[in-house]
């Protein structure tokens, strides 16, 4: 098979984030809408945003570890059935607790076969340019806000809520089905990787060893750190500019130049990340996230959110691909899908305190202002602990001839 598949892999694993979890951060945009029509609390429909992650988290490691044992073309395809599926049954919920286990339980099962599965799948087709291939798999997620959030818009404004969801799932169906009929693992080593008796660096240890090393520990912390940081900032976004006066149609734009911007961001630090190191590059952008959050206090005018998405959506999207990028350095291919799903799984469990906690400090101060400072604070957590990773010493192993 040519090497030029390699990328049909990466373009494959683009749009199955993209929809993935575009359809699920969705989420944000009915928010408002649903409150409305249903009567049901702000705090209630978040939370199913909050089981969307954490059902997401242990369905990544389930997947990842199932990519390395079956392969991810049965787990993308077992996904985009699930997700549609999902979509469809949570719009004819009639009460919160049907739609927080149709919307919360089956669409986060299903985003959890798309991220870790394909990011692995990209690994073992690179070895050059691997940052940059982990990055574009990545940037589906940045496209998102640009593609799936303002149609839904679009669509609830034209029609309702309902019919927005429900469609959305069979677009899900009819574009990621095809998808994964395209995905397959490489026709042996990985592409670039040179055979022959000469030992290489290439790390190898079974996913134990993995779990209890000091690495593992500190990518899953900081990982969890930094997805508890951004998570309540990026889902309330569209509320929190609304409530600054901000038009609705114009709120979701923002949230789109902040998506726009992730993709930048994924691009830009990948290509860095190559040429700089991973860990450097993870901390800078730590930091401007960080400060980032901090500056939405002081923000009101939509000149100022579209400035300020710009430099958020770089920062938070463009580090994501990198732990992916660490991972690999120092475990290996063997056992990426489990170790990275494991990680993914960590990561879920942050983002899900985010919609959560959000929603909380709404209904109890009826502002945000405690959000951004409490997600500030814990994304400078994130820095200090990113801080005390090290790649961990590569045991040569030989390749077969």
């Amino acid at each position: 098979m040519p090497s030029s598949y390699r990328w049909v892999i990466v373009a494959a694993g683009a749009l199955m984030t993209c929809v993935g979890i575009g359809a699920m951060f969705s989420l944000a945009v009915y928010l408002a809408p649903m409150s409305a029509d249903t009567g049901w609390s702000r705090t209630g429909i978040s939370s199913a945003m909050t089981l969307d992650f954490l059902v997401m988290g242990v369905a990544g490691f389930g997947w990842g570890a199932a990519s390395d044992r079956f392969g991810p073309r049965a787990v993308v395809l077992a996904g985009a059935t699930l997700l549609g599926l999902g979509l469809v049954l949570a719009s004819r919920a009639t009460s919160l607790t049907q739609f927080q286990l149709t919307y919360g339980m089956m669409v986060g099962l299903a985003a959890g076969a798309f991220f870790a599965p394909m990011i692995a799948a990209a690994t073992n087709w690179f070895t050059d340019n691997r940052s940059l291939a982990v990055s574009l798999v990545s940037a589906g997620m940045g496209v998102a806000p640009m593609t799936i959030s303002p149609f839904a818009r679009w669509l609830i404004s034209t029609y309702d809520w309902r019919t927005a969801m429900m469609t959305i799932g069979i677009v899900a169906w009819a574009l990621l089905i095809p998808a994964a009929l395209l995905v397959r693992r490489p026709p042996g080593p990985a592409q670039g990787t040179v055979a022959g008796p000469a030992a290489t660096a290439e790390p190898s240890m079974s996913a134990g060893e993995a779990f209890r090393s000091p690495q593992f520990i500190v990518l899953a912390l900081t990982f969890f750190l930094c997805c508890a940081a951004h998570s309540g900032p990026i889902f309330h976004m569209v509320s929190y500019a609304i409530g600054c006066g901000i038009a609705p149609m114009a709120a979701v734009s923002i949230y789109s130049v902040e998506g726009l911007s992730g993709l930048g961001g994924r691009l830009l630090l990948g290509l860095l990340a190559d040429r700089f190191g991973a860990k450097h590059v993870l901390i800078a952008g730590l930091l401007v996230q960080s400060a980032a959050i901090a500056s939405y206090l002081v923000v009101s005018r939509l000149g100022e959110f579209y400035s300020l998405s710009v430099v958020f959506g770089l920062a938070y999207g463009g580090v994501m691909p990198l732990y992916a990028v660490l991972a690999r350095d120092s475990f290996g291919q063997r056992v990426m899908g489990t170790v990275f799903g494991a990680m993914t799984m960590a990561s879920s469990i942050g983002m899900a305190f985010g919609p959560w906690a959000g929603g909380r400090i709404f209904d109890a101060f009826n502002s945000y202002m405690w959000l951004y400072i409490g997600a500030s604070t814990v994304a400078l957590g994130a820095v200090a602990v990113a801080f005390t990773f090290s790649v961990r010493p590569q045991t040569p192993r030989l390749q077969p001839a």
